[in-house]
């Protein structure tokens, strides 16, 4: 079946929605989503979002806090827009409905929280639930709005590119090819359809699922990335996956983030003994930015053989820490853990890709009519590490960035027909009969990358990864070709794919920068690769790179 709209929204987070509300100005706007709208990274944001609110304050010294962070690798033209448009940002949350926590007795005033690598207190927070108070605010507007539909429970496949459609395409200006929407699936009837747009944003997340431990969403199978890759859209430093120091560590949960703002409100690291050990590590202590606490995390636990380290935040008054952290307050107490008498044990876990699909100022990919932004997006804004909580910065301020480019371009846009394009064709693909050939793969994959490319990397073990993943990139490919598409295959070709776009950007970094920790090459270079790692697919190329069937 081929559906046509204006605006094809790939992902319902804070980025999507964010633009899709403002999109709904010009044409009509579809957003697909995987599971349930708020099946998102957004809605699990504990901390908050970074920007300038204060007077104690400055852009400058949010600039210089996101530069360090970075590791050299931010493009600081990028740092400058992002910093200096922000607060007009969180003013428009504000008036969307969104409910940030104001100071007591003060309700002009926002409470403003402190996270690892901020000079100054400009978190903006609804408690420790500001992800979802965020999502819920915008969901509302999206649900008023008669020129948006949603789809639940869809996935996209792959995008809709002139060049694998058989379309006409005469490239132009910085643009290598056109992007004319997507193919998507549709877990109720297992159909896939043909979803044709004059502009496509891809807002569908991060990568942690790839890895066994993460702080992630299920879906967070990098799906963007994959896609935007497979189409020919550049991709650029997938090496720079940020694990968060914190995750709780309990064999109950598998994905529950202890929020850097517990550090930010005085909460310690320490070891078994109750031996604080950050001040070993950097100057900043537990305020140290993320790479450095989990690389410490990470040092700790192999010297001592210990499964965990604990986060001490007793000191606290408790009545404090019940109002300042109600979920991770009761969801720890739910599982025996009081954490105003008793440390947290934590360890660390992927929980946010720093690289994604490189995009210009306006959030514009290299293929025409493709938009990126959120996790999924490599903006310049992150460098070689993200500092703490500009994460949801950037994605209100690309999803605005991207909307005012397209306003501009509407005029145009509006009138310029859709060509056609082929629908979907399964050929002689059968339906797949045992699970086991995905779930094995999904296993191996995960498995792998935790064990072979994560905290702390070597040549030798990225050697190994980058052959094993050959083989069963390989095998996925084959499944994808002989057997009809289910969700589960569908997210287990895009994590072979992006497990395999990491390896090869952490096998080009000959330096240790930023979350990119590589033992043979112990320090940065800035003379050979203080400088993005860009991978584009070239024509022919194996393993995963087909588009379609």
């Amino acid at each position: 079946m081929k559906q046509n709209t204006d605006f094809l929204v790939i992902g319902s987070g804070i980025s999507g929605l964010s633009f899709a509300i403002k999109a709904a100005r010009l044409g009509r706007v579809t957003i697909v989503t995987k599971k349930a709208k708020v099946d998102t990274a957004t809605n699990l944001a504990q901390g908050g979002i970074a920007a300038v609110l204060s007077p104690d304050d400055s852009f400058a010294l949010h600039i210089e806090d996101t530069l360090r962070s970075g590791a050299g690798l931010c493009h600081e033209d990028i740092v400058k827009l992002v910093v200096e448009t922000g607060p007009a940002r969180i003013e428009e949350l504000i008036r969307l409905g969104v409910q940030f926590q104001s100071e007591a007795g003060d309700p002009s005033h926002l409470d403003l929280g402190k996270e690892g690598g901020h000079s100054a207190r400009r978190i903006a927070h609804a408690m420790d639930l500001t992800g979802r108070k965020i999502e819920e605010g915008l969901l509302a507007q999206v649900a008023a709005n008669p020129k948006i539909t949603v789809l639940e429970n869809h996935l996209a496949v792959d995008l809709l590119v002139s060049s694998k459609t058989g379309t006409p395409y005469q490239p132009h200006d910085s643009f290598s090819d056109q992007c004319l929407g997507a193919y998507v699936f549709d877990r109720e009837t297992g159909r896939i359809d043909t979803y044709q747009a004059k502009v496509t944003v891809l807002c569908t997340g991060g990568t942690g699922k790839v890895y066994l431990y993460t702080t992630n969403p299920d879906i967070a199978t990098g799906d963007g990335i994959a896609m935007a890759y497979r189409a020919g859209a550049r991709v650029a430093n997938l090496e720079f996956v940020q694990f968060h120091p914190t995750c709780l560590y309990h064999p109950q949960v598998k994905n529950f983030l202890i929020s850097e703002a517990v550090r930010g409100e005085g909460g310690r690291l320490i070891d078994q003994h109750g031996k604080p050990f950050m001040h070993k590590y950097d100057e900043r202590g537990d305020l140290a930015t993320r790479d450095t606490v989990a690389r410490a995390i990470d040092s700790e636990m192999k010297a001592s053989g210990d499964d965990c380290v604990y986060l001490d935040i007793t000191h606290q008054p408790a009545e404090f820490l019940k109002n300042r952290f109600p979920t991770i307050y009761n969801k720890c107490l739910s599982l025996g853990i009081d954490m105003t008498k008793t440390p947290i044990p934590v360890v660390p876990a992927a929980h946010y890709m720093c690289g994604g699909v490189v995009t210009d100022q306006w959030g514009k990919t290299n293929l025409e009519g493709l938009f990126a932004f959120g996790e999924a997006a490599c903006t310049g804004l992150h460098g070689g590490n993200r500092l703490a909580s500009n994460s949801l910065l950037e994605a209100v301020v690309f999803a605005h960035q991207a909307f005012l480019e397209c306003e501009r371009e509407w005029p145009t846009l509006r009138e310029a027909a859709l060509p056609e394009v082929a629908e979907w064709f399964a050929g002689e693909a059968q339906r797949i009969e045992e699970n086991v050939l995905v779930s094995h793969n999904w296993d191996q994959i995960r498995r792998l990358m935790w064990n072979y490319v994560g905290i702390v990397r070597t040549e030798k073990r990225l050697a190994l990864v980058q052959e094993r993943l050959r083989v069963i990139a390989n095998e996925v490919n084959q499944h994808y070709h002989d057997y009809i598409l289910t969700p589960d295959l569908i997210e287990l070709r895009n994590i072979a794919q992006v497990a395999e776009l990491i390896v090869r950007c952490a096998c080009i970094r000959k330096e240790s920068r930023g979350l990119h920790y590589l033992v043979d090459f112990p320090r940065p270079d800035d003379v050979h690769w203080k400088k993005d790692t860009i991978l584009q697919r070239q024509d022919g190329e194996p393993g995963l790179a087909a588009c379609a069937k």
